[in-house]
This record gives C-alpha cells, sequence and structure tokens, in this order.
C-alpha cells in the first residue's frame, strides 16, 4: 500500500489550502481512509474520514463547517479541503486507510489505521 499526499504549505490566518492524497495498492472496497494530523508535542487525532462502502463521514470537533473530505474512486484518490485556517490548525497532515474492521476505523481514530503516508506540513500563520 502506498499513500502519497501533497498540497501542504505556508498560508495566512483565514486562508485556504486543499490537500490530496492517492492511494495504491489497496484491494478491498470495505475500507476507511482518511486525514490525521499531529502538532509538535501533541497526538495524533483525527481530522476528517471516509468509511465503509456507503461513505459515512467523521469529522473532528474542530473541523466541523471548515474542512471538507471528498473521495474519487475512479482516481483512488481523497482529498480535503480547509477552509477558514487557523494557526492552531498548524501542523503535520497525514493520509491514511485501513479495512474497515473495528472501532478506531468507524470512528476517525489513529489507532485504527494500519497504512500511513509521509506527511504534509501545513503552517497558517496568524
Amino acid at each position: 500500500v502506498q499513500l502519497v499526499e501533497s498540497g501542504g504549505g505556508l498560508v495566512q490566518a483565514g486562508g485556504s489550502l486543499r490537500l490530496s492524497c492517492a492511494a495504491s495498492g489497496f484491494i478491498t472496497d470495505d475500507y476507511a481512509i482518511g486525514w490525521f494530523r499531529q502538532a509538535p508535542g501533541e497526538d495524533r487525532e483525527g481530522v476528517a474520514c471516509i468509511t465503509g462502502r456507503d461513505g459515512r463521514l467523521h469529522y473532528g470537533d474542530s473541523m466541523q463547517g471548515r474542512f471538507t473530505i471528498a473521495r474519487d474512486d475512479a482516481e483512488n484518490t481523497v482529498y480535503l479541503q480547509m477552509n477558514s485556517l487557523k494557526p492552531e490548525d498548524t501542523a503535520v497532515y497525514y493520509c491514511a486507510v485501513t479495512e474497515v474492521r473495528n472501532g478506531g476505523s468507524y470512528y476517525c481514530l489513529p489507532y485504527g489505521y494500519d497504512f500511513w503516508g509521509q506527511g504534509t506540513q501545513v503552517t497558517v500563520s496568524s
């Protein structure tokens, strides 16, 4: 399984970024794919995930209404549109994928995900 993220960078508060994650080598259609982030000294947290064949969405509490996750099955790519960015959104953002199999994969929790990308830095200046 290979996950390649792109789209990170430096943006001013209030601005927008779109992250992309191209996935390959994953053969089940009952999977969860999502975005997580980790700031220095903080635990990794779920940002937004799409779970299962029905594409159920889950967002972290502080991302509701600002971030949108979308999946392009034809391109095996998942996107994260981030609007109204805040300095506290600064972190390394990771794409991850897993077969749907436990609570972590249902509820966008890092422990539930098996395969991870290398991460992309997002920095929001005030």
